[in-house]
């Protein structure tokens, strides 16, 4: 039969098999969601939509304007360079005073100099939406008349791939940071305090700091779009400091001095133990007040830096928004970074009563219905309807991280089950055999340096009268020394003593994890919490990639604003009913051309031929072109496609400018029969 050594052994490496199995995955899957965060940057950072502009995208105007204004779903945050106007040869032609238009915060506007020449312009545009993130693009338009242009401008990219990539992980160490300061000390002042548990919260305050001032050395360049070099230009941090984004980072930081001192208290004064109990009680009674006083305002200060500056600052109900959000925050990090304290005091080994895990279990209820509650209403705010749950990068990122609560509380159900079965017995077996071990090497520690330094015969002699588990290794080391005596060298061989430690310390550890996985109850609670944290990491990264999604109702709003084109004439499509009659039989019947918007620019083009039943019917050849007599421009030829009975169409006829345009319609339905008719269709400014 195997002994319970080999089991326990055995055991032990499929828990380490399992852990590690479990770390490839979380990493793996935390990997593939910070690619997704930074590679779907350019797309997903399009907060503040640009709706229309003025002139139109593509359009062609008379006469020159004398300035270009654009209009957004949200307020945008301008530089000086926010807008460039370029002419055909790539010079630009603008004041170079971008502002806001009528003093409207979602609007950006720039003068024109006068007396520029026929052709077509690029305007160049970036911006900061109000939830902080950078938006830029470019668009064209023409006066008089399109002309060739030597000017590239991209139209989309928002940063560098590089600064926007380390901005991502920088958010992302930001929140995880978070995350383990507060529901570190959360659990060390409700539950436990215990090194591993100081270790979580010391951790996450220096990940938030290196993570703040990463990103505010980078916001500069992220939001300009420039590469790594311009971190070292330290001059644009004023103005970074001057908006709202930077305030938040230089107030974060503050308070992150403010929770320095909170962590020297908890992890200090607070858990010094004094000789009178009664005076100790008080102490910590008067500590625990004003630790629980003043962590409560510096972790709401720090949830609000992210609150006051990204989605809840933006959109409907912004003052309701903004402290749901701060509580949505903190529920987050009690619940996360209490599990990663439970999951390493289980992991180490460290005694842990009963009573202080269902303290954890019952806080952690109370961070998931405070999460549910907030967490319906964001959806509810960022989505708006249940069509961009689905039809939305938001709403299916939201759908998501849903899934991932689910199977989170599916978890946590089963570490509560585990809960309901821990004793004592084991944490308080395991507090005094520490406690008597100890007191023993305490106990020997004082007599070895009480005692004068041995060699050779002596040395031999104690060593050999020795108990313990010291006697193993004391016979070996003795009997080196005696020889090395008589040599003339010291007994105590520091080569061979710092081997001892070694293999004690290796002994104590085997100790440590036989007692711990000899506890049916806490190893199972260890795995289920263990597997709450790796999935608990997972779902931080999908609500980082969240908080950089644009939300789905401003995405709405969105198509719906490019839909009806607000930025120039809203006027309804042109409709033409033009009757034709080819001579035969079957040569008669009615056709309707539609234009639309029958603006300026692109517009798309649509025929629909029904007989004298009205009943859709095809022909052997249709075509349709358009002609602009007073400015002798055309005839036009529109490629006409075949849709379906009865319907040709063309998706891009792009008219240089307004005017009254003749339109030509010939249908021919046979080889022979065919007839040209011609109508007037005006074409709006």
């Amino acid at each position: 039969m195997p002994s319970l050594t080999s089991l326990s052994s055995a055991r032990t490496a499929r828990h380490t098999a399992t852990a590690r199995r479990l770390s490839a995955i979380c990493g793996t899957l935390l990997a593939v969601l910070l690619c997704a965060l930074s590679v779907g940057a350019s797309s997903a950072s399009a907060h503040a939509a640009l709706t229309s502009t003025g002139p139109g995208d593509g359009s062609v105007v008379k006469t020159a304007p004398t300035e270009v204004t654009l209009n957004f779903s949200e307020g945008v945050l301008l530089s000086k360079d926010s807008v460039r106007v370029l002419d055909p040869k790539g010079k630009r032609v603008d004041t170079g005073k971008t502002g806001h238009a009528g003093g409207k915060a979602s609007t950006a506007a720039v003068g024109l100099h006068s007396g520029l020449p026929d052709g077509t312009f690029t305007v160049a545009w970036k911006a900061v939406s109000e939830d902080s993130h950078p938006v830029s693009g470019a668009f064209t338009f023409s006066i008089g008349a399109p002309s060739k242009t030597t000017v590239k401008v991209s139209s989309g990219g928002d940063s560098n791939t590089a600064v926007g990539t380390l901005y991502g992980i920088g958010r992302y160490a930001a929140y995880a940071g978070f995350a383990a300061l507060v529901g570190g000390c959360v659990f060390a002042g409700v539950c436990r305090s215990s090194r591993p548990v100081r270790k979580i919260a010391v951790g996450g305050w220096v990940t938030v700091f290196a993570a703040t001032l990463m990103l505010l050395l980078l916001r500069g360049p992220y939001t300009d779009g420039e590469g790594l070099g311009g971190i070292a230009d330290l001059g644009r941090l004023g103005d970074v400091l001057s908006t709202k984004p930077g305030a938040a980072l230089l107030s974060r930081l503050v308070l992150l001095g403010a929770a320095a001192a909170f962590l020297a208290v908890l992890f200090g004064s607070y858990t010094r133990r004094s000789e009178d109990p009664e005076t100790d009680a008080r102490r910590r009674q008067d500590l625990a007040f004003g630790l629980g006083f003043g962590g409560t305002v510096v972790a709401v200060g720090l949830a609000a830096t992210w609150a006051m500056a990204e989605h809840a600052s933006v959109g409907i109900q912004r003052q309701l928004a903004m402290p749901v959000d701060v509580i949505h925050l903190i529920a987050v990090a009690v619940w996360l970074g209490g599990l990663a304290s439970l999951a390493v005091t289980l992991r180490a080994g460290e005694p842990i009563e009963r009573a202080a895990v269902r303290r954890f279990s019952r806080l952690a209820f109370g961070s998931v219905v405070a999460l549910a509650v907030t967490g319906l209403y964001q959806s509810w705010r960022q989505v708006g309807s249940w069509g961009a749950l689905t039809d939305t990068e938001y709403g299916r990122w939201l759908l998501v991280k849903v899934g991932l609560v689910a199977v989170l509380v599916g978890i946590a159900a089963v570490s509560r089950r585990w809960t309901g079965r821990l004793t004592d017995g084991t944490a308080t077996a395991k507090s005094e055999a520490e406690a008597e071990s100890e007191g023993k090497a305490e106990g020997k520690a004082a007599v070895k340096a009480a005692q004068p330094v041995r060699t050779g015969a002596a040395a031999t002699a104690e060593a050999a009268s020795g108990g313990g588990s010291d006697a193993e290794g004391a016979t070996g080391g003795a009997t080196e020394g005696g020889a090395e005596s008589g040599a003339g060298s010291p007994a105590e061989d520091p080569v061979r003593t710092a081997q001892l430690a070694r293999q004690q310390a290796a002994k104590d550890k085997t100790a440590t994890q036989r007692r711990r996985d000899g506890d049916p109850e806490r190893s199972g609670l260890r795995r289920s919490v263990i597997a709450e944290t790796v999935v608990a990491v997972v779902l931080l990264a999908v609500a980082t990639v969240l908080s950089g999604t644009q939300p789905g109702r401003a995405e709405t709003k969105q198509s719906a604003a490019a839909a009806t084109n607000p930025g120039v004439l809203n006027v309804d499509p042109v409709s033409v009913e033009i009757p034709y009659d080819t001579g035969s039989k079957s040569g008669r019947g009615n056709a309707v051309v539609m234009i639309d918007p029958a603006l300026p620019g692109d517009n798309a083009l649509h025929v629909f031929l029904t007989d004298r039943a009205d009943r859709p019917v095809d022909v052997a050849e249709l075509k349709v072109s358009l002609t602009l007599e007073e400015k002798a421009i055309g005839p036009l030829r529109i490629p006409l496609e075949r849709l379906s009975t009865g319907h040709w169409g063309a998706k891009t006829v792009q008219l240089p400018m307004a005017g009254t345009w003749q339109l030509s319609l010939t249908v021919r339905t046979s080889d022979i029969d065919q007839v040209t008719e011609t109508r007037n269709v005006k074409v709006a400014q």
